[in-house]
């Protein structure tokens, strides 16, 4: 799970990276900069999510750990 976690990271770094190109900061709600931003946005939730839920695997494993001790 860990190594998923890692992958999809980084997948959603490289949209970001990817769309920042396609930004237009001269008419940025307008065009292709409204689907650049809006992709951002979702590759940032998406990265949160990831995050929250290694956390979450690593405080179970924890909890585990502890009970058995």
């Amino acid at each position: 799970m860990k190594i998923l976690s890692i992958i999809l990271t980084v997948i959603a770094l490289g949209l970001i990276g990817f769309n920042v190109t396609k930004l237009n900061f001269n008419n940025l709600f307008g065009g292709e900069s409204i689907v650049g931003l809006i992709t951002i946005l979702l590759s940032l939730c998406a990265i949160v999510l990831l995050q929250i839920l290694r956390i979450s695997k690593r405080i179970e494993k924890l909890s585990k750990e502890k009970r058995n001790v």
